[in-house]
């Protein structure tokens, strides 16, 4: 199983892509240099197979890259970091 997390910024979401098929999102409102994760959803043939971890983490590791910061209010993506506290950094209190 190939998966690709990327940035579609019209739709202001990161998908995931699973053997190139769009597997789910995570979507997004932009604040200036922080963005603020609202919701994140997975296809539900995709479920229990840990997409969606790896949408959330590949998705933060490119905010670090950009320097950017996020506001998890998404209860996947704020239980993600919680459990996985190498991005707590990142975290920062609405803008």
């Amino acid at each position: 199983m190939s998966t690709l997390v990327e940035d579609n910024p019209a739709k202001h979401r990161f998908e995931i892509l699973v053997d190139d098929a769009l597997a789910g999102f995570t979507a997004y409102l932009p604040r200036g240099e922080v963005l603020v994760f609202t919701h994140t959803e997975i296809d539900p043939r995709f479920q229990n197979m840990g997409v969606g971890a790896a949408l959330v983490r590949g998705t933060l590791d490119q905010v670090r890259k950009r320097g950017t910061t996020v506001v998890p209010r998404c209860p996947f993506m704020a239980a993600f970091i919680d459990r996985h506290l190498e991005y707590a950094d990142l975290v920062t209190p609405e803008p």
